[in-house]
């Protein structure tokens, strides 16, 4: 279902007179506020379209109803995102869940809805009806030679439908690893990993990055052979200029200073982007933000600092991308959710004095430090980036004006009360 711009703009106007006297009274300090909102307007979240149904546990998983049937529905569904935040301008997709039947009826589709095709994701973690070799035992690190090249060929094949649609770049997240000591060789199971990594990355076109993402356990609870940001990092290393670390914020073990491997990968110039979500224990797939928000928006100060100091564009240089699915809520509202907290985090960062912060740090004067991240972080820029949606056309209560659309109600009507998204 599309849209329509003036009944976005239609409810906008009620809350537009609050919405200028709170505008008016943050930008009225903030003297870059024009520039603020520009670098808003321009940044895009790409939504992963396995996360556009209802998500499950191990225990269990409930059905919301309206669940989008097949890849055009689950365009249709980023394009509602889209049509109320204007910052979700693209999304991901994960093969084979989502096998484009005609790539050009697809691409025009998604254009249709102002999208772009961002990251391509390969499967190798589950079998598949119709595959010839199990992955039960791992995919490119698995012992067996022909599963190792069924693997490559899952990948490369994935790799050709993303060129088809126009993206640029392949995330590759092994569930590969061990679940008892003594299970694989450690050196073995790298090197088989890296050799199936260098026939991939040399399948990609000239212009494509390779994302190799990285996840402490689960579904092995003894070792992964992509485990952390250092063993992402040495892939990248070793494969060439194409390839960079993905950085899943889920992805850690409790605690990790998730802000300081943002900026090292940086420095190395080797991050090549995010799944952004939230957690409390583990892999959680939370709401972004809605746990730790301050860790949120230290993560962004580091990206703000460090991508300028390399002169990249915020916007382009790096891949911007959700990766949560969580099994309670509406998943619409649940997106809606986590891009708003990405935009406040991103919105908080540009703020901070980045030359005050680096005279307190010359000065080791902590107090002053701590005070100017925290003044950033304290000050409530949602009005700037309701205005940016504003000025692109979108809704200023995203998640409020999908509910006064009854939007969830249409599309189980379109849809049917019983459906269940691809790959969930």
């Amino acid at each position: 279902m599309l849209l329509e711009k003036y009944k976005i703009q239609e409810l906008n106007d009620a809350s537009l007179k609050t919405h200028r006297q709170h505008y008016e009274f943050v930008a009225g300090s903030i003297s870059n506020r024009d520039e603020i909102i520009q670098k808003l307007i321009d940044f895009q979240v790409a939504i992963p379209s396995w996360a556009l149904g209802a998500g499950g546990t191990r225990f269990g998983r409930f059905s919301i109803g309206g669940e989008p049937r097949n890849l055009e529905e689950k365009i249709e569904d980023v394009g509602l995102l889209h049509a109320l935040n204007q910052s979700s301008g693209a999304i991901s997709l994960h093969i084979p869940w989502d096998i484009p039947e005609n790539a050009n009826s697809v691409k025009a589709l998604a254009a249709q809805h102002g999208l772009k095709f961002d990251a391509v994701n390969s499967n190798t973690f589950q079998d598949q009806p119709d595959q010839a070799q199990s992955y039960k035992f791992g995919s490119l690190q698995h012992v067996d030679k022909l599963v190792r090249k069924q693997a490559v060929e899952h990948n490369i094949e994935v790799i050709k439908h993303g060129i088809a649609l126009g993206s640029e770049s392949l995330t590759v997240w092994l569930s590969d690893g061990s679940s008892f000591p003594g299970q694989l060789n450690f050196r073995k199971s790298f090197q088989y990993v890296l050799e199936g990594l260098k026939e991939i990355y040399a399948a990609m076109p000239d212009n494509w990055k390779m994302f190799v993402e990285y996840k402490a356990f689960e579904p092995n609870f003894y070792s992964m052979s992509v485990g952390d940001w250092g063993q992402s990092y040495l892939y990248a290393s070793k494969l060439g200029p194409k390839a960079y670390t993905l950085v899943d914020l889920g992805h850690h073990l409790p605690n990790a200073n998730i802000e300081q491997i943002v900026s090292l990968l940086l420095m190395e110039g080797k991050l090549g982007g995010f799944h952004f979500n939230d957690s409390k224990y583990g892999d959680d797939d939370l709401t972004v933000g809605s746990i730790n928000p301050y860790q949120l928006f230290l993560i962004f100060n580091e990206l703000v600092e460090g991508m300028d100091a390399r002169g990249m564009n915020h916007a382009t240089d790096l891949g911007w991308m959700i990766d949560a699915s969580h099994n309670i809520k509406d998943p619409l509202e649940d997106l809606l959710q986590s891009v708003e907290a990405i935009m406040i985090a991103y919105a908080q960062a540009l703020l901070v004095d980045a030359k005050e912060l680096e005279t307190a740090r010359q000065s080791n004067d902590v107090v002053k430090a701590q005070e100017i991240l925290q003044q950033a972080y304290r000050t409530d820029v949602r009005p700037l980036v309701a205005e940016a949606r504003l000025k692109e056309g979108g809704a200023l209560k995203p998640v409020e004006v999908y509910r006064q659309l009854k939007t969830r109600e249409n599309l189980i009507k379109e849809r049917g009360l019983k459906t269940v998204a691809t790959g969930l």
